[in-house]
């Protein structure tokens, strides 16, 4: 069929790709093995990382809800393309030219490229119109912010010029009408006439985590422009301002180093941040910080809830002093124990935002600032107490009230007692009768408290990890006794490490016989995909072999993380296989011996002699594999 891409170049731009280094650009990889990756799943929430990678069979899988698949999958999944996207993706990467069935040319798999394309395009043209005479205003308000042009132009800065400019321009490139509307970029109005969205306004193009431009926000400069001060792309289907942070593609490698983040509350913010040294700064795009900001920014930072790492990262949020910014301050409040890091907030002095602090006093006050932050508990307890006359009695008790819910929501009992014991400080009066109307806030509100840490989804349910349905195989669902485990274990060095494995072991190992029925499935598949063994895409071979249900559970041995060191993978393998192997041939002795105990020699000597030929040829062949 013309269009299809060959087979043959699929598997070559699998081969060629890492899809740790892809599944890198959305999620914080940490060691968890040898040869094996985890991270939080970017598929569901959750406090401790199910997700795994595995760089050397190029798939992945997540125990807690279930998804797992290849790089083209994972793609697929994360950034809605296609299949055929997805591998053209991919080739371009990597500089491999893609060749399609019949000689035919590769086929229109929807707008995405094309949207992407349209907004690089727009960006290039955006950065060049900033010399422009027209643009003079915008490099004014640059100057006056502290920024020259070498730091626009670090940030791809632009100008959106007046007069249908840019739509007649992209045009010119080639890009439709259609695909410009789509991508935002031009707006059509009642009367069917067409305008460029951006006129006469400062540019900031907006990157996805992986560094392709989705959209753009634009600063107003003149005074007759009518529109808002800050006018962003609308949500597209490359687009959508809820799940983007200005900035996290300059930002998400020292992020996820330092394990910490700075949320600001502009783009201007984001670049005196950096300028000054605090590279972890990020923006939202027009929209409050939400919830799926915090899952975006957990999975960058690796925010893992569990012993070793709990409470060791930072979240730093910056507010503007006016009402606005105390809104956002109370939204990011309710919001804050859906992370396990440590949330904090940092006030400028004077209530000057990021910007304004690095033009009046230098780059060492922004540095200041993050330095001396405040948690984001104590925060907003002392914001609650402001608004109250501490000198009186009844000013104390009626602070006291609207203070003790902000306590009562802390979940760390440890945090809890020690705010009781501070509160208690900062209105003068006993802790034990700060402590008794906390308790009272606490039990009024456990019908209806928040969720906690851990506690994820909307609503507050249970952050239980999604299992798969008990009706499917899953690798959680086996039976834990060893014999079980060798013959798992067998299946996951061949499926992982099938180089390592051999030809010949792994033949031997798939033709022993299984006491559990559902790993035997899965030996069955590899049995019939043993011709492509190295094969690039020798896992999904197998995941074709087995019947639906079955392929989770194939996907799932490929990537469960083998405990060995990687000089002793080999020697893992071969000893595992071998183990499997001697167990079958141990149960074809038993077999024969008993066998050979029913048998009458001298009514049967021919069949007597040949079980005793196989019990010696088994006996040899053990003895063989143990040498």
């Amino acid at each position: 069929m013309p269009g299809l891409i060959k087979r043959s170049d699929i598997d070559e731009v699998r081969s060629r790709t890492n899809i740790a280094d892809i599944v890198g650009d959305y999620v914080s990889l940490k060691s968890a093995g040898s040869g094996s990756m985890k991270g939080l799943c970017p598929f569901h929430e959750e406090r401790s990382p199910s997700f795994h990678v595995r760089p050397q069979v190029g798939f992945y899988h997540c125990f807690g809800c279930g998804e797992g698949g290849d790089v083209f999958t994972f793609l697929q999944k994360m950034d809605h393309v296609s299949f055929a996207e997805a591998v053209e993706r991919m080739a371009a990467r990597i500089g491999y030219e893609l060749h399609y069935e019949d000689g035919g040319a590769a086929p229109d798999h929807g707008n995405r490229a094309r949207l992407l394309a349209a907004n690089k395009a727009a960006e290039d043209f955006f950065v060049s119109q900033l010399e422009t005479p027209e643009a003079e205003p915008g490099r004014v308000f640059l100057g006056q912010r502290g920024f020259d042009p070498a730091a626009a132009q670090r940030f791809s800065v632009g100008f959106a010029p007046r007069g249908g400019v840019l739509g007649k321009h992209l045009k010119g490139l080639g890009f439709s009408e259609e695909e410009l509307i789509t991508a935002g970029l031009i707006g059509k109005g009642d009367r069917g006439d067409v305008y460029d969205r951006f006129r006469g306004r400062l540019i900031w193009p907006i990157r996805d985590v992986t560094g392709q431009t989705v959209g753009f926000g634009a600063r107003k400069l003149l005074d007759d422009d009518q529109g808002p001060k800050y006018l962003n792309t609308p949500d597209t289907p490359i687009y959508h301002k809820s799940q983007v942070l200005y900035g996290l593609d300059l930002a998400k490698k020292d992020i996820s180093r330092g394990r910490q983040v700075v949320v600001v509350e502009g783009y201007t913010d984001v670049m005196a941040c950096h300028l000054a040294g605090i590279t972890t700064a990020v923006a939202t795009c027009g929209t409050a910080f939400g919830v799926d900001h915090i899952r975006v920014v957990r999975r960058v930072m690796g925010d893992v809830d569990n012993a070793d790492t709990r409470g060791t990262g930072e979240v730093i949020f910056t507010f503007d002093p006016d009402d606005a910014g105390q809104k956002a301050a109370s939204r990011a409040f309710a919001e804050e124990q859906r992370f396990a890091a440590q949330t904090f907030v940092a006030v400028a002095p004077d209530g000057l935002d990021p910007c304004d602090l690095r033009l009046n006093r230098g780059d060492d006050a922004v540095r200041h600032m993050i330095k001396t932050r405040k948690p984001m508990f104590e925060f907003m307890i002392r914001r609650v107490l402001d608004g109250y006359d501490l000198e009186t009695v009844e000013g104390r008790v009626a602070a006291l009230r609207a203070a003790a819910p902000v306590v009562a929501s802390i979940r760390d009992q440890a945090l809890a007692i020690g705010y009781v014991r501070n509160l208690a400080g900062w209105l003068g009066m006993d802790p034990t009768e700060v402590q008794r109307a906390v308790s009272s806030q606490r039990q009024s509100a456990a019908p209806a408290q928040a969720p906690r840490r851990g506690d994820e989804r909307s609503g507050g349910e249970s952050a239980t990890p999604v299992a798969p349905q008990e009706s499917a195989p899953s690798l959680t669902n086996l039976p834990t006794d060893p014999s079980t485990r060798l013959e798992r274990d067998a299946l996951m060095a061949i499926l992982q490490y099938p180089g390592e494995v051999g030809a010949d072991f792994a033949r031997r190992a798939v033709g022993a016989q299984f006491g559990d029925r559902t790993l035997s499935v899965v030996r069955d598949g590899i049995a019939a995909s043993l011709d492509h063994l190295e094969a690039p895409d020798w896992v999904s071979r197998v995941v074709g072999q087995v019947p639906g249900p079955y392929a989770t559970l194939v996907t799932q041995l490929s990537v469960a993380p083998i405990p060995q060191r990687p000089e002793m993978i080999g020697i893992y393998c071969r000893g595992v296989a071998s183990a499997l192997i001697d167990r079958d041939l141990l149960r074809q002795t038993r077999e024969l011996l008993g066998s050979l105990q029913r048998l009458d020699a001298a009514a049967e000597p021919e069949r007597f002699a040949a079980v005793q030929r196989d019990l010696v040829r088994v006996e040899a062949e053990r003895r063989a594999l143990r040498d």
